[in-house]
Parts: C-alpha cells; sequence; structure tokens
C-alpha cells in the first residue's frame, strides 16, 4: 500500500470540490438510488426590482431542503417567509416530494416556520454559543 498524504485546507480548489462531490454522488446513488437533485428558488422583488426576500434550497430524493431564507427588515412581520415557504413546497409537490425540512439558530425564524406546519425533530445546543440549532421538517 502506497503512503497517502492528508492536508486540511480553508482554500480548496474548484476542482477538488468537484472529485468529492461527484465521487461521493456516485456513490450515493449506487447505494440507494438517484437523487434527482435540482436547485430551487423563489425570489421577492419590489416594485424597482430589487430583491427583498429569497428562498434558496434544492430537491433530492423525494424531500425539499431550505438551506437559506432571507426577509430584508422592512419586509418583516407580513407574512412574507410564510409565502416563500408555501411557494416553495407547491414547487416541491410537484417534483414528487414527500417531505421538507430546514434549520435555524433563530427564535424567531423557528416560530415561523413552526407556524408553517414544521416540527422538530433535532437540536444541537450552543451551534452557535448561545444559541440553539434547531432542524425542522414537514409532510407535504
Amino acid at each position: 500500500m502506497s503512503e497517502l498524504s492528508i492536508s486540511v485546507t480553508e482554500t480548496p480548489t474548484a476542482d477538488e470540490l468537484a472529485t468529492i462531490g461527484g465521487r461521493l454522488t456516485a456513490f450515493n446513488e449506487g447505494d440507494v438510488g438517484p437523487a434527482d437533485r435540482r436547485p430551487l428558488a423563489v425570489v421577492v422583488r419590489d416594485e424597482a426590482g430589487a430583491i427583498v426576500a429569497g428562498l434558496s434550497g434544492y430537491t433530492a430524493w423525494g424531500w425539499l431542503y431550505v438551506q437559506w431564507l432571507w426577509v430584508a427588515e422592512e419586509q418583516r412581520g407580513a407574512g412574507l417567509a410564510g409565502r416563500m415557504l408555501t411557494a416553495a413546497e407547491t414547487d416541491a409537490k410537484a417534483r414528487g416530494c414527500h417531505g421538507a425540512y430546514i434549520d435555524t439558530f433563530s427564535p424567531v425564524a423557528l416560530k415561523t416556520y413552526q407556524r408553517a406546519g414544521y416540527v422538530s425533530f433535532g437540536a444541537l445546543k450552543d451551534f452557535p454559543p448561545g444559541r440553539t440549532r434547531t432542524f425542522l421538517q414537514k409532510r407535504l
């Protein structure tokens, strides 16, 4: 067996990331079948065309993962997050998804997601320090 070299970097190359991601994807698809991973975004613009809110994630293996959800401060409190979640969930259902998941360490966002029908299935205390990162899911 040849010698192996292990290195740690905070500046991986695009090729290194593509190799790691591509090989893991190939392994997973061989193990459980194709993910059919597809990006999904909801973008909200004001009358001038400026982005004032948005949601970004993807669908894979029958699930919607909401990676980012942001609402500009002046737009908060009007139900926009819930409307974006509904739009993303509707699209995910059209793609054949049966569930959605999201995580947050914001107590305000946690209540928003719970109002939208998401339920907690796990938590990491002190992630970040002084907060709890909560993982939530919803059946679609």
